[in-house]
């Protein structure tokens, strides 16, 4: 088989509409979007991530000083993208109700990519896309084996079975499997555009709703990037602590 590049899939959608309340200060008066890591905002980061992978149509949500990140996007030509801004300034709808608005952006394409603005990776989004392209699922989670209090749980092929909240004792198992092993979620997806006609949810909700209801009756798969360099920029230290991993 001839490998499948991740030309194939051309659009995005970044997450930046989030209230971003472990970043205060910061987040008193601009967007968690526009934290600065080495002089690179996390938005400019990640439009310039997709960029590497032939991904150059993206589409942005917006609440939380909306004005600022329009602005930044305008004044620096959306670093070099096509950028298109879907507006939640009346009501932040999450992950969940943020992807079912842009609907309309991924209507003429089959899978897109997602992820949210405060994480920074090098993970190797080429192989992720390759390997959902081949295998077909709904939709391919990047994961990873590191700590975190919340975790998708996957069976030995890596499907989704279910999701595990080991702070509170939570768990939610839609899928009964002879074992369960947990990963930690990146907040970056692959997706096929058929997604949009399953989802039953209304309003604000979110994606791990989304993907639990869902995963019963539709593959959803993890994909491993253990090794790669990953942090989720949501506390003023991680801001400190990206700026050694990323230049």
């Amino acid at each position: 088989m001839s490998e499948i590049t991740s030309s194939h899939i051309s659009r995005g959608l970044i997450f930046s509409a989030g209230l971003g309340t472990r970043l205060k200060p910061w987040t008193d008066s601009h967007p968690k979007a526009l934290a600065v890591v080495n002089g690179k905002s996390l938005l400019q980061r990640n439009i310039e991530y997709l960029q590497q992978y032939g991904i150059t149509d993206v589409i942005v949500n917006v609440h939380h000083f909306a004005d600022q990140i329009i602005k930044a996007i305008e004044s620096n030509k959306g670093w070099g993208s096509n950028i298109t801004i879907s507006d939640e300034t009346d009501l932040v709808l999450e992950t969940g109700g943020g992807l079912k608005k842009t609907a309309w952006y991924f209507k003429d394409v089959q899978d897109f990519v997602v992820m949210n603005a405060d994480v920074l990776t090098d993970m190797n989004l080429g192989q992720m896309i390759n390997a959902h392209l081949v295998g077909k699922p709904l939709a391919t989670l990047a994961t990873s084996e590191r700590e975190s209090s919340r975790y998708f749980l996957f069976d030995k092929e890596d499907r989704l079975s279910g999701w595990r909240n080991v702070k509170t004792g939570e768990e939610k198992l839609v899928r009964q499997v002879g074992e369960y092993n947990q990963k930690a979620f990146s907040g970056i997806h692959v997706i096929n555009s058929k997604i949009f006609s399953l989802i039953q949810q209304e309003g604000k909700f979110s994606m791990v709703d989304v993907y639990l209801s869902l995963a019963a009756d539709n593959t959803i798969k993890s994909f491993d990037h253990n090794g790669s360099k990953f942090i989720d920029v949501g506390k003023p230290e991680s801001v400190t602590k990206a700026e050694t991993l990323f230049k």
